[in-house]
């Protein structure tokens, strides 16, 4: 009976082994630029649409962090919390939106299925941690929570690019195969192995998940996950639609004339999903948007309503004065902008129907 029940737990250690290291399952998907696979092959850099210095098409100039009644912080800028109405349009989309803090979202779409945007629900992916921790980076004060059954339950995971910060190897351990991965083109390779599915996607390429229409669109930013990568896979933003329905997930970008692209091919967007975080140091508004930054880019897409994301307790405060100076300057330059931008405010945690 012991030697039956050890050859049984052999047999089933061995078929744990040969699951953990087994092949990925990647189909890849052409669209721009056209000559990815070659870019790839010879080690060639990726790079943004449009580059060089772009004119911002405005700037908060003085005042732009003043205390707001809405934002109730235990400290100034800091452990806060958006009071104010959270005023959701009736758009009927069949949408609905979880923010579970910094860049990660959980998606239910029309057609019932959950979707993950960049989730990262914990501290950052070893070595960075490690080297964090050593340096005395600050870390994230909160972390999302998300149970094991609302992983488990995901139908598709989007992620934007390989900053550790927006993807992490931890997470797509626990959320497991069962789920189809979304990737920009060249991803991956960086994915472990498991048996996984994965869909690498250059810029407007399309697929389809169940009723669900995934366009992958250009980003403003740069790639890279270890020394000597940088560029050697793409960015990307998301695009969610069902029907006539449409979600944007811009990820982590610059302003540029991607967005303008972006309204010509697609129309005006229902629900927009825009960063507003990590604009100061050198070269970072290059690549991140301040909050005016994004009431401009959401006034050109035609949003109908637009959530901010990228502040917060459960941010990283990187390029950041504090976990909600991004949110107080984005009320205080709607107002000076007279943005007529419908802000839909969001505190981690929070779900809207939309």
């Amino acid at each position: 009976m012991k030697q039956k029940t050890l050859s049984s737990l052999l047999t089933i250690g061995t078929l744990l082994v040969l699951t953990s290291c087994s092949s990925n399952t990647i189909t890849q998907v052409a669209g721009q630029p056209d000559n990815a696979p070659e870019l790839i092959e010879n080690n060639q850099p990726f790079r943004n649409l449009y580059y060089g210095n772009i004119p911002y098409p405005a700037n908060c100039e003085q005042d732009c962090y003043l205390a707001n009644p809405l934002v109730d912080c235990k400290t100034p800028a800091e452990q806060c919390r958006y009071t104010g109405q959270q005023h959701a349009p009736e758009l009927k989309s069949g949408f609905s939106i979880h923010w579970l803090g910094h860049a990660s979202f959980s998606i239910q779409t029309p057609d019932g299925q959950q979707v993950l945007l960049d989730p990262v629900t914990g501290q950052f992916d070893w070595p960075v941690n490690w080297a964090a921790h050593l340096v005395g980076t600050k870390a994230r004060p909160t972390t999302p929570r998300v149970s094991a059954e609302q992983l488990a339950a995901t139908d598709a995971v989007l992620y934007s690019h390989l900053h550790y910060d927006h993807f992490s190897i931890r997470d797509i351990k626990r959320i497991g195969s069962n789920a189809h991965y979304y990737l920009p083109y060249g991803m991956a390779s960086y994915m472990p192995k498991g048996g996984y599915n994965a869909t690498e996607m250059a810029w407007y390429s399309s697929a389809l998940q169940g009723d669900l229409t995934i366009h992958a669109l250009p980003a403003r930013h740069f790639n890279s996950r270890t020394l000597g990568d940088e560029n050697q896979a793409l960015w990307a933003g998301w695009l969610l639609q069902h029907g006539n329905s449409k979600l944007f997930f811009a990820g982590d970008t610059g302003y540029s004339q991607h967005f303008n692209d972006i309204r010509q091919k697609f129309g005006a967007i229902d629900i927009c999903l825009l960063p507003i975080a990590s604009y100061h140091g050198p070269n970072y508004r290059a690549v991140h948007m301040t909050p005016e930054d994004a009431l401009m880019v959401a006034d050109e897409l035609g949003c109908k309503v637009m959530i901010p994301w990228g502040y917060g307790n459960a941010s990283w405060q990187m390029g950041d004065h504090s976990s909600h100076s991004p949110l107080l300057r984005l009320l205080n330059m709607q107002q000076h902008l007279n943005s007529q931008v419908p802000l839909l405010i969001l505190n981690e945690g929070d779900v809207v129907a939309l």
